[in-house]
């Protein structure tokens, strides 16, 4: 079983007015087949964490690690720390015109696996992993999220998760946008990657709808860069009915 650890991790982002240090001494342990979810006001830190994790060069590590099955993860770059099985589904993914759905999942397969996978089998899991999500056969020739809805977006980056079979994803604010019925969708395409996989999650979020379809083992609240408090899924029952002016009772923080 693999193990994801973050210690005392520190990160800065440059301004015109000099370096603003985001993160603020994050430690966290996951390990693979569990789920945490991250909770926090808005500028918390929430995404500064997943994109530091991803290896995002616009966030500068001041100090502390980042480490999988003891192995230095930010001395990776990006697609090397993809191919060690680290995975990022994006609040807002990006167009890619000219490039289709197929081509771009088989692609990545092939430089995380080493080799192209047999053409008649991917495109049986391909089929097989669009009718899980619901999503149209003619999906899969369309330009990577150009002209997608918000709910095809998110259903593309969790059949991205399903094929590519990351150790671990982080999945920053995967519930933004969806209405109810996508909402179920996303949540049973993550639940069935963790359980055919193993799959540890490290789930972003303003809000507990979406934990009630991804069950988090552990909920961690971040305020001003640190986490604030950790615990079970009581604690997004707490948050839910008292919210975030908990841990800043003199600042009123926005939630949305």
């Amino acid at each position: 079983m693999s193990t994801l650890d973050i210690k005392d991790l520190h990160v800065s982002i440059e301004t015109e007015g000099g370096a603003i240090e985001i993160l603020k001494g994050v430690t966290l342990s996951l390990d693979q087949d569990s789920t945490h979810a991250i909770m926090g006001p808005n500028g918390s830190g929430k995404s500064t964490l997943a994109y530091t994790i991803a290896g995002h060069p616009r966030y500068s590590v001041t100090q502390g690690s980042i480490t999988l099955d003891g192995v230095d993860v930010l001395a990776m770059a990006p697609d090397e720390r993809a191919r060690a099985g680290l995975f990022l589904a994006m609040q807002y993914p990006v167009e890619i015109p000219g490039v289709t759905v197929t081509n771009f999942l088989r692609t990545a397969k092939t430089a995380i696996d080493g080799s192209a996978p047999a053409l008649r089998e991917w495109v049986k899991q391909l089929k097989s992993a669009m009718e899980d999500l619901s999503m149209e056969p003619g999906f899969a020739q369309r330009n990577v999220n150009e002209g997608f809805s918000g709910g095809e977006k998110k259903r593309h980056e969790i059949m991205q998760l399903e094929l590519l079979k990351p150790k671990f994803a982080v999945l920053d604010e995967t519930d933004s946008g969806l209405d109810v019925d996508a909402l179920k969708i996303v949540g049973k395409g993550v639940n069935r990657a963790k359980a055919n996989t193993g799959l540890g999650v490290l789930l972003i979020t303003h809000y507990t709808r979406i934990l009630k379809y991804i069950k988090p083992d552990f909920v961690h609240v971040m305020v001003d860069g640190q986490i604030a408090e950790s615990g079970g899924p009581e604690l997004a029952e707490k948050l839910e009915d008292e919210g975030y002016d908990l841990y800043a009772p003199n600042t009123k923080m926005a939630t949305g």
